[in-house]
C-alpha cells in the first residue's frame, strides 16, 4: 500500500486495485472507503503513522458496495468501533442481507474490461459482511466537527455516495466518476442514465479538489475538469 499526503488533512491510501482516503477531522479521523479484503493492518499501521490510534479512527464512510471498497471494512470496525455510513439503497447488500445489483454493461468492451479486471482478483477471498449504522439519504450532514455532506449519487450502484466538503471544496466521487487518465464516468455501472445524471449534478457543485475511487486525484482546479467532462457527456 501507498501512502500520499494530498493536502493538510487527506491522505491517499493506493492499493492494488482502487484507493481509499484517510481524513483528519477536528476530533479523530474519517476514512473514505477501505480497500480489498486483507488491507485493514495496513490501514491500521498507515494510521499509526500518522499518529491515530485505533479509536481515533472514528467514521468509515462507504461509497458504495463494491468489495474493493468496501472489501476491509468489517475488520476495521470490529479494530476500532468506527461508525460505517453507506447510502440506504446499498446498506443490504454491505450487511450481506441482499445481492448486488446487476451490471448493465455498454457493450462488449466493457464485458471484457471486467473479466480481465476479474481475473486479476481471483485469489482475494470475499468481504466479510459489515454492519452499517448509519444509512445515509441525499443531503444527510454529517456530524463530523466541520461541514460534511453526504450526496446521493446513483448509478454506479443503487446506493452510490459522494461526499462533498464545503468549506474546502473537496468532493469524494467514489466510482461515480474516474481520472482515466482523464476525468471521465466510471464503469461497471448499473444504471448509465442515473450514473449520467449523477455525473452532472457533482459538476454542479463548488469543487476545487476532487478525489476518486480510481485515478490521479484532482488537488486544485477539479471543477472546470468536471465540468467540462460533464459537457461533452452523453
Amino acid at each position: 500500500m501507498e501512502t500520499t499526503q494530498l493536502t493538510a488533512d487527506i491522505w491517499m491510501f493506493r492499493f492494488t486495485a482502487g484507493q481509499a482516503y484517510a481524513l483528519r477531522l477536528p476530533e479523530g479521523w474519517a476514512l473514505i472507503d477501505t480497500g480489498l479484503p486483507g488491507h485493514a493492518p495496513e490501514i491500521l499501521a498507515a494510521l499509526a503513522e500518522l499518529g491515530a490510534a485505533p479509536a481515533d479512527l472514528r467514521h468509515i464512510f462507504l461509497t458504495h458496495y463494491h468489495f474493493d471498497h468496501t472489501g476491509s471494512a468489517a475488520e476495521l470496525a470490529a479494530a476500532t468501533g468506527a461508525e460505517i455510513l453507506a447510502g440506504a439503497a446499498d446498506a443490504p447488500v454491505i450487511r450481506g442481507e441482499a445481492p448486488e445489483v446487476p451490471i448493465a454493461f455498454a457493450g462488449d468492451w466493457e464485458r471484457e474490461l471486467f473479466a480481465t479486471v476479474q481475473a486479476q482478483l481471483t485469489e482475494v477471498p470475499a468481504p466479510t459482511p459489515c454492519r452499517v449504522d448509519r444509512e445515509l439519504t441525499d443531503g444527510d450532514l454529517l456530524d463530523w466537527g466541520l461541514p460534511a455532506l453526504a450526496v446521493h449519487v446513483p448509478g454506479h450502484t443503487p446506493g452510490s455516495m459522494a461526499l462533498h466538503l464545503p468549506d474546502s471544496g473537496v468532493l469524494f466521487t467514489g466510482d461515480t466518476i474516474a481520472n482515466h487518465p482523464q476525468v471521465m464516468l466510471g464503469v461497471f455501472n448499473t444504471d448509465r442514465d442515473q450514473a449520467v445524471a449523477s455525473f452532472h449534478k457533482q459538476a454542479r457543485l463548488d469543487v476545487s479538489t476532487a478525489l476518486f475511487g480510481h485515478g490521479e486525484p484532482l488537488v486544485g482546479g477539479a471543477g472546470e475538469k468536471l465540468r467540462a467532462a460533464a459537457a461533452e457527456l452523453r
